[in-house]
């Protein structure tokens, strides 16, 4: 797999785990482990239950604040008539080609 698909592959990946269904997928995966391992389950398995549920629950939150984020700045641009047409589009470029193209403009 090359660099460009890897990196597509992985933003739709983070995309998908903010998404409300990976609460249920984490449920039907704590249910399928609890029905086919109950002996199994202890603290250990609590923890790692609970550290799927954190960074769930963290990739949400950061998802809704960029979201948030990106539709303050549209609608500024919007309202801006001198902003520059090519960055209304720049969040469907890959995060590596957004750095450099900041740092080409005097940017972060």
């Amino acid at each position: 797999m090359t660099a460009r698909p890897l990196r597509t592959w992985l933003t739709e990946m983070g995309v998908l785990t903010a998404h409300p269904i990976a609460f249920a997928a984490l449920g039907v995966f704590v249910a399928v482990w609890l029905i086919t391992a109950p002996d199994q389950w202890g603290w250990h398995e609590l923890a790692t239950v609970a550290t799927l549920l954190m960074t769930l629950l963290i990739q949400r939150a950061e998802h809704r604040d960029t979201q948030a984020i990106h539709a303050k700045l549209d609608e500024l641009l919007q309202a801006e008539g001198k902003a520059r047409s090519e960055l209304t589009q720049i969040d469907k470029r890959d995060a590596e080609e957004i750095e450099r193209h900041r740092e080409s403009k005097g940017g972060a």
